[in-house]
């Protein structure tokens, strides 16, 4: 049987014009501000001024990541459209795809087969120029460091010690490390220097924290850019950047409305990645998701000892967000692929390898249930090739935790498969009060909070801080950064700092190499691994399947 890719069944839909989602969102016309016929910003003030309670809060969180797939933010849109079939109000809240994935090894972010935010093209593409501005407000800030520098440098910057670097939406390695201002006097100092994706880029953490534009700024402001001869930290603010880079952001801040396939509005705002950011599409986003509907359902990137965890002890922190349930998405081919399952064995039935992998998704559902004690069910994303054994097997598995599992179809059916899954949430959010509780306190030292979260979330023995790492603790604590939360860069394919590692490995420590502080955003990046703020393609690119012919119609995006 021939499937219609994704992008097909996306340019089939006939989607409505923007105007009616916002009306059926209730939204005001004059909050709305149109690009074109299917997609708008909505004016920030709509959150103040909206008298309406918050809705329920469901986040979206899944295993560990595996080549096989799982299908989080197609399950996302396919409980959304679920939801908005038993009844309810809802509205969700999904990232901005990056170009780097789109045109690498990952493809694009906007769901997947009848579950799916339009138009995919736009979405996937330039949409409404965020991150180009994000990127514009980046490379000004660099722009006005490196002035600074040739025009005399009275701040007394080290060259030495520049921590900022510009940045590209692109998967180019060639990028990391630069070095530039050759060619004489007039063209500048010549210095190190590099590029970070521009999801990597502070501005984008920010940006996604940021409640308006008074905060924006300040958060713009006190951003580190490097330090000088005397060892001090130098910001934003005292290159006098803040309010130009305020003002190229000034609607990116805005956050954008579209369609799910079956005319559910959706929010999509934000992108910072989750292996090197925290994860989550924008305070703003959320925060209005609540306001227009009775359920908000929103995501978090890669499995949930990434974004779950930044969601909950980052973000839910920052913006005083509670959520009312957590969805934990699981394939029973991923589980297997964790059970040390080849990938062209997957179709297959292997209890034992599933009896060897599902520790990886008990695992995740415990740390929600018994670490921040939320509500929890679990979406199994069926494929034709999983027999019945096998998902008995996990749902026998996750009684023992008191957790329910349903099984999802939404790839194929769209909200009609997500329909059972709705059900159930809705069930938690009235039956089931969590005692929300974060995984950490922020009165901990950087080395305390690290050390919790490795044991509690990730399972393993505690951290091992590099000599380095050890200095910039105590520099950072010295600075007054230590109550900050942590933000942990590390592989999104294993519970460790080990990418090898599948499953739920025991008996490990995480080593962080490095500690920088993001201080516009607030909180501090613990980098541990290969980690890389700029990615590379792959030997065969997405980039080399995508085209478009003479009338305008885009084809091989997926």
């Amino acid at each position: 049987m021939a499937y219609l890719s994704d992008i097909e069944i996306a340019q089939q839909c006939e989607m409505k014009p923007i105007t009616e989602i916002a009306e059926k969102a209730g939204i005001e016309q004059k909050y709305l501000e149109q690009y074109g016929n299917f997609k708008a910003k909505i004016d920030l003030s709509i959150v103040k001024e909206n008298q309406k309670e918050n809705g329920k809060l469901i986040l979206v969180t899944a295993i560990t990541p595996t080549p096989a797939g799982e299908g989080k933010t197609t399950t996302t849109i396919g409980l959304a459209d679920g939801m908005s079939r038993i009844g309810k109000k809802v509205c969700v809240a999904l990232r901005e795809p990056s170009l780097g994935p789109v045109f690498g090894i990952k493809g694009g972010a906007a769901g997947g087969g009848y579950a799916q935010v339009v138009p995919m093209e736009d979405i996937n593409l330039h949409f409404t120029g965020d991150f180009h501005a994000i990127g514009a407000a980046n490379n000004l800030l660099a722009a006005m460091l490196d002035n600074h520098i040739h025009q005399g440098n009275s701040l007394g910057i080290d060259t030495r010690r520049i921590t900022w670097k510009r940045c590209v939406d692109m998967n180019d390695r060639q990028l990391r490390y630069v070095t530039d201002g050759l060619g004489g006097r007039v063209n500048g100092v010549p210095r190190e220097d590099g590029f970070d994706i521009t999801v990597a880029s502070e501005i984008m953490a920010v940006l996604c924290l940021a409640s308006d534009i008074d905060d924006l700024k300040t958060r713009l402001s006190n951003i580190i850019i490097g330090y000088d001869f005397n060892d001090q930290p130098v910001t934003a603010g005292m290159l006098k950047a803040s309010g130009a880079m305020a003002a190229l952001l000034k609607d990116a801040i805005k956050p954008n409305l579209v369609q799910t396939l079956e005319g559910t509005p959706a929010l999509v705002h934000g992108g910072p990645f989750a292996n090197i950011a925290h994860g989550c599409n924008s305070v703003t986003a959320t925060k209005l998701a609540l306001k227009l509907g009775d359920y908000a359902i929103t995501e978090a990137g890669f499995g949930a000892d990434l974004g779950a965890e930044k969601f909950l002890d980052i973000k839910c922190r920052m913006a005083g967000l509670t959520p009312s349930a957590v969805v934990m998405v699981a394939t029973v081919r991923a589980l297997k692929m964790h059970g040390g399952l080849d990938k062209k064995a997957l179709n297959d039935e292997n209890l034992q390898a599933l009896e060897k992998g599902i520790p990886n998704l008990l695992r995740h559902v415990s740390n929600i249930k018994n670490v921040y004690k939320l509500p929890c069910v679990v979406a199994v994303n069926r494929f034709p090739t999983d027999t019945d054994n096998e998902i008995n097997f996990i749902i026998a598995k996750c009684k023992e935790l008191g957790v329910n599992v349903v099984l999802s179809d939404v790839w194929a059916k769209g909200g009609e498969g997500g329909e059972e899954l709705a059900k159930e949430v809705v069930r938690l959010c009235e039956e089931e009060k969590g005692d929300f509780t974060f995984s950490y306190e922020l009165s901990g030292t950087i080395e305390e909070k690290i050390d919790a979260i490795v044991r509690k979330v990730y399972g393993g023995d505690g951290v091992i801080l590099a000599p380095n790492a050890k200095k910039q603790a105590e520099k950072l604590a010295e600075m007054g950064f230590e109550n900050c939360p942590i933000c942990m860069a590390k592989t999104q394919y294993s519970f460790s700092d080990d990418a090898t590692k599948l499953g739920a490995p025991e008996g490990f420590k995480v080593t962080v190499r490095n500690l920088k502080i993001s201080a516009g955003a607030g909180f501090i990046v613990a980098l541990t691994g290969d980690i890389m703020t700029m990615p590379g393609l792959p030997k065969v690119p997405a980039a080399e399947r995508i085209d478009i012919d003479n009338s305008g119609k885009i084809t091989g995006l997926f």
